[in-house]
């Protein structure tokens, strides 16, 4: 049998980045007055589905960033901190042009008096950059003490400023009405979940992407790869359980617990998809993710723009109508409209992936 190796691209990475993704789209466009409960974020602590999507896509883009910056050597020079710096602003202000573009569609046309600072995408770009930034200016070999570093920081600052309560005096929010002022955060909850002092674990988080890139590039076997990932998860996995008992899974505040446990799933899953898809072949069932994973940003801002086009022009409202007259169960009904705007965003992503269209920045 002949081995692979390294050089091989392996399609799960593809399909977990487009599982993310899909799952991603799915979470954010559940509709009508009854959310599907396994698309619902937990209130507060916990841990549900919808939890996991967006944790899963960071450890991505860690992995992806270690592949990226690879072919550089992780050399430092003005090329690679243009292309980090670029990225970085480039999705920072996609980011604030899809909260302009919510405004706009609502009839303020200059919602900058209002506009939400922190956000997802945001997130994504400065975590991106922070680690891009990490990985070429020190020894990796020192990574795993910042990860560990960041987490313990995290967790004194947590416990001795309410980190753990949904309350307005919990020192996250502190920061952020600080910094930002209340009228540009989250308002569905005290604490906003994309804040600035989340950062730091959401670094760590993508940290323990980036290892988990390494592992897969340094070993040459796809086994070394699978077994690799799947001792580092299991090892992740266990630490974020046992913590747990005192640093419960958080989602909102991004407690160092949710960090070990969510990372360490993406990692044994990882694994198994490498199994199943890279080393028995089983790859016919692939094309509808690796087309979500091949444009993975763009598809991300297109079906934020095409949710705020469908509930402020009623667009929603017809299709939920519609599919609410055929399924009488609200809940299911709900799970249903969302599985049809990803299919919407489907439609989209897969004609480009057959003319092996990639959008970048």
């Amino acid at each position: 049998m002949e081995q692979k190796t390294e050089k091989q691209r392996l399609v799960s990475l593809d399909v977990l980045r487009g599982l993310t993704i899909a799952g991603m789209i799915l979470v954010n466009n559940g509709h009508g007055p009854s959310t599907f409960a396994p698309l619902q974020h937990s209130l507060w602590n916990g841990l549900s589905i919808a939890d996991v999507v967006f944790p899963f896509f960071l450890f991505m883009v860690g992995i992806s960033t270690y592949i990226s910056l690879r072919k550089y050597r992780f050399c430092r020079s003005a090329p690679v901190g243009k292309k980090i710096l670029k990225r970085t602003i480039l999705i920072l202000l996609i980011g604030w042009g899809i909260y302009w573009f919510e405004g706009c569609c609502a009839g303020d046309f200059l919602p900058f008096g209002h506009l939400r600072i922190p956000g997802v995408l945001q997130r994504i770009a400065l975590c991106y950059g922070i680690v891009s930034v990490i990985a070429i200016t020190v020894s990796h070999k020192v990574i795993p003490w910042i990860i560990g570093g960041l987490l313990v920081a995290y967790a004194l600052i947590l416990s001795i400023g309410n980190g753990y309560d949904c309350h307005g005096s919990n020192v996250l929010a502190v920061v952020d009405r600080y910094l930002f002022g209340a009228s540009h955060l989250y308002h569905k909850s005290p604490v906003d979940p994309e804040g600035v002092l989340g950062i730091i674990p959401s670094v760590a988080h993508t940290l323990l992407g980036f290892w988990c890139g390494k592992l897969i590039m340094e070993s040459k076997e796809l086994r070394d790869k699978m077994l690799h990932l799947m001792l580092f998860g299991f090892v992740l996995m266990m630490g974020g359980l046992l913590l747990n008992y005192g640093i419960p899974f958080n989602k909102r505040i991004w407690s160092p617990s949710f960090v070990l446990f969510t990372c360490g799933t993406a990692s044994c899953l990882l694994a198994f998809l490498m199994y199943v898809i890279d080393e028995k072949g089983s790859k016919r069932w692939t094309p509808f993710f690796v087309s979500f994973g091949m444009n993975p940003l763009f598809l991300y801002v297109f079906s934020e723009l095409l949710s705020i086009i469908f509930h402020d022009f009623g667009i929603g409202n017809v299709i939920y109508t519609g599919i609410a007259a055929v399924i009488a169960d609200a809940f299911l009904a709900s799970l249903v409209y969302a599985v049809v705007f990803v299919m919407i965003c489907w439609l989209v992503s897969y004609p480009l992936f057959k003319r092996k269209i990639y959008i970048k920045i």
